[in-house]
Parts: C-alpha cells; sequence; structure tokens
C-alpha cells in the first residue's frame, strides 16, 4: 500500500526555518537569537508538521492494523486446514 505523502511541505517548512534563522542571526544577542528562532521558527514548524503528519499516521496506524488481522486470519485457517 502506497500511503500519500506531502513532500511540498516539506520544502516550505525548510523555507520557513531558513528565514526564521536569517532572523535569528540579526538579533543583537546570541539568547534573543536561540530565542527568536525557536519560538518563531522551530516551534511553529513543529506544531504544524505534527498536524499535518497526522492523516498519514492513521492510515499507516490502520495499514498495521489490517496487516495484524490479515495474518492472525490466514495463521487460524492454516491450523485449520492442516487438522483435516
Amino acid at each position: 500500500m502506497d500511503l500519500p505523502h506531502n513532500y511540498a511541505m516539506y520544502i516550505i517548512a525548510i523555507a520557513w526555518l531558513y528565514v526564521a534563522l536569517l532572523m535569528a542571526c540579526t538579533q543583537p544577542s546570541i539568547f534573543t537569537g536561540v530565542a527568536s528562532f525557536l519560538f518563531y521558527g522551530l516551534l511553529p514548524r513543529s506544531i504544524v508538521l505534527w498536524i499535518s503528519g497526522s492523516k498519514v499516521r492513521r492510515q499507516r496506524q490502520r495499514y498495521r492494523e489490517s496487516l495484524a488481522n490479515e495474518s492472525a486470519r490466514n495463521d487460524d485457517g492454516s491450523n485449520s486446514q492442516t487438522n483435516q
């Protein structure tokens, strides 16, 4: 099963982090630069990527469950055939 994946979202995330890094480099002190990178760049991007990836995570979980159910059915069927 080929699950959909939105690679354009990663390009946007990388561009956002690049801009946030450039903003952080222009700050007058290291502390404000790190804080601005975390709060303008890393934290919002991680939240957005986590939310946007929830659909794919749910699909992967359903796929794993269907594989587990299918293998359980195959195990039950193979045991009944060998007993006959």
